[in-house]
């Protein structure tokens, strides 16, 4: 049996933390997803947002940037009578609000990506953790991350959703030591 981050105790997060959480990911489709399903995650459960994973992509376009940035209070107003995602309008209002401070930030830097990793240099930052507990809920990058997007315009980017945004899309690997993934 593989031993795995003692968050990955059952599914669907195992699937995601053998085969994305880590992962280094470039592509803004991808990026945009986690940023909307990060900002989702605020104060619940990872696991409650995996499993609304699907409805998201349905009430969200695929993730598409474009479509959501024209959502109208319309579809706000359809969005919190949906059940297969998290029915908060603040979160919902994010989510379009950030889709267009998105798009804004692919024209001043050629991409969401180039922006995004150049907090840590374009390349992973490898944490050496022995245990879960050890690792930080936010660190400095994650803070200067979540302000500088605060500059843009974007909301529900603090400096915690921030670090879980850097560990989903791999900007740092903090699969724990003793976790088959770490060594990859």
């Amino acid at each position: 049996m593989k031993k795995r981050c003692e968050w990955a105790k059952d599914e669907p997060n195992t699937t995601y933390h053998d085969n994305e959480w880590g992962i280094p990911i470039h592509d803004d489709v991808i990026l945009f997803e986690f940023l909307i399903l990060e900002g989702a995650q605020a104060g619940l459960s990872w696991s409650t947002i995996l499993n609304r994973r699907n409805g998201y992509r349905i009430a969200f376009s695929n993730f598409d940037v474009v479509a959501v940035s024209k959502y109208t209070q319309n579809h706000v107003k359809k969005l919190v009578q949906n059940k297969d995602i998290i029915r908060n309008k603040l979160k919902i209002n994010s989510a379009i609000n950030n889709a267009k401070q998105f798009i804004k930030i692919q024209k001043e830097f050629g991409s969401f990506d180039a922006y995004l990793w150049s907090f840590v240099n374009h390349k992973p930052i490898k944490n050496k953790f022995k245990k879960h507990s050890d690792l930080p809920a936010y660190t400095v990058i994650s803070e200067k991350l979540s302000q500088d997007l605060k500059k843009h315009g974007f909301t529900f980017v603090g400096p915690i959703i921030c670090y879980a945004l850097m560990q989903a899309v791999g900007m740092v690997n903090d699969h724990t030591s003793d976790c088959y993934k770490y060594l990859r």
